[in-house]
């Protein structure tokens, strides 16, 4: 039996399923929501998350909060006690959370009580699924026998060129997280606007595009993914999106058939994302063209 040179850790904000990532040997701390004031975990069931998008279509106004740093210095404690190696944990991006910072307060914290210890913290710049990717590759490169730092290098060098693009249908819930103004909510709802937003090079979330109807900002993905997409033969396109599991079936069959991914790997966006976007949203995620500002 190969023995790990390191531990893979995240969050449940990474959108990728439990049974998976204990498949794939990630270990993913179990971020808390509420709902209605009652306070609630994301257990990374795609079941559980379809329940919690019908709570919103109902009215229901989920709050989240980012993992403090107590609650990484416990998770971390777990991992460095039960498997003694090297720690590369990789982090929702700091560009819309504060949750990589909390991990680099703990991680000083954490070291003081385990100076023994090593914890490598990387800044995605990336939310959902894109983070999800590079724990991905992190898993794939500790089964290949890479160290920590030789994992954190490429992470660093490579996180720049996952590329992603959202569209939704519903604006309220953009105006909810202060991403439009009360006022574009309402005229982009009635004009049915649909925006097409991405991560900038520090994670920051842009509205890049504004379009009339659903269907010409899909299309107009497809063109933008064609653009930037680099070896799409070669990788895994993923998609999540906030119930609207039909769609991205559809999405994703024509992402492979007119840009020839691979394959795709299709999950919902959980609570974490989800309760910022609200249900309707839709995004593709990729390696191509290094993000820009």
């Amino acid at each position: 039996m190969t023995i790990s040179k390191f531990c893979v850790a995240t969050d449940s904000g990474c959108d990728l399923p439990a049974s998976f990532c204990t498949q794939i040997g990630i270990a993913a701390y179990h971020m808390r929501y509420s709902v209605q004031e009652q306070e609630l975990t994301d257990h990374m069931d795609p079941s559980q998350v379809k329940l919690f998008y019908e709570k919103m279509r109902q009215g229901a106004v989920p709050k989240t909060s980012q993992i403090n740093p107590y609650e990484f210095i416990q998770f971390w404690t777990g991992l460095w006690q039960e498997q003694n190696v090297p720690i590369v944990h990789i982090s929702l991006g700091s560009g819309i959370s504060g949750t990589y910072s909390n991990a680099i307060l703990a991680k000083r914290l954490f070291l003081q009580q385990f100076p023994e210890a090593e914890v490598f913290v990387v800044d995605s710049t990336l939310a959902s699924i894109g983070y999800g990717m590079l724990a991905i590759k992190a898993a794939e490169m500790r089964d290949q026998g890479k160290t920590a730092p030789e994992c954190v290098s490429w992470l660093e060098q490579n996180k720049i060129n996952i590329n992603t693009y959202y569209t939704t249908d519903d604006l309220t819930y953009l105006f909810r997280s202060g991403r439009v103004s009360r006022t574009q909510a309402i005229v982009g709802n009635a004009l049915s606007i649909n925006p097409i937003l991405n991560l900038d090079d520090k994670g920051h979330l842009i509205v890049r595009e504004k379009t009339r109807g659903r269907k010409k900002a899909v299309s107009r993905i497809y063109d933008i993914v064609t653009r930037l997409v680099v070896n799409p033969g070669q990788q895994t396109v993923y998609i999540c999106h906030s119930d609207c599991p039909q769609e991205a079936q559809d999405f994703s069959q024509k992402l492979i058939s007119k840009i020839g991914f691979k394959d795709s790997f299709i999950n919902y966006i959980g609570p974490t994302i989800g309760s910022h976007s609200g249900p309707g949203l839709i995004a593709a995620f990729f390696y191509g063209q290094p993000r820009t500002a």
